[in-house]
């Protein structure tokens, strides 16, 4: 596991009213070249089905002219002080298997970090950045399993008004 204290400085943050930090943003070295154009947004976090998901986005980059890849972690809310200080870490941490997939393969990325609902921002995310089309793992369940725990992909998969390509 990469050491936390190798974290590179945010290039992007935002905050909430309250000043709470909601959003960071990261990006790979070097970054995107040409962060809007054909961008794909990539749900990520520390399982399997998340690098699958970036193993077949990173697939799919290569055999096109151009493609931005954009990487999204969601974490759960956290209070203020919480959110200043683990933020950042704990996604740096969570994303380390998806980010070292996309640097052995020369994909440059951003990773954009949120807090809130992880279907909703993982969507809301692709919105703001205008994106083609979204690329979520899961774990191949079938319907009643599915409907049984409510699944992120389920989700993002029903509510989304973007393709939805998900990597079993």
């Amino acid at each position: 596991m990469s050491d936390p204290a190798q974290m590179p400085e945010p290039t992007g943050s935002e905050r909430d009213a309250d000043g709470r930090l909601v959003r960071l943003i990261f990006d790979s070295q070097p970054p995107l070249a040409a962060p809007e154009i054909n961008p794909w947004l990539i749900a990520v976090d520390r399982s399997d089905n998340a690098l699958r998901a970036v193993a077949q986005a990173a697939r799919l980059a290569a055999a096109m002219n151009a493609c931005a890849l954009h990487l999204v972690h969601v974490e759960p809310w956290l209070a203020k002080e919480a959110a200043e200080a683990e933020l950042a870490r704990r996604a740096w941490l969570a994303t380390e298997g998806a980010r070292t997939l996309l640097d052995a393969g020369g994909h440059a990325w951003r990773l954009h970090v949120a807090m809130g609902e992880t279907a909703e921002q993982i969507i809301g995310t692709a919105a703001r950045l205008g994106c083609c089309g979204i690329v979520i793992g899961t774990r191949g369940l079938g319907v009643t399993e599915s409907l049984l725990l409510g699944s992120v992909a389920e989700k993002v998969i029903h509510a989304s008004k973007l393709p939805v390509l998900i990597a079993p």
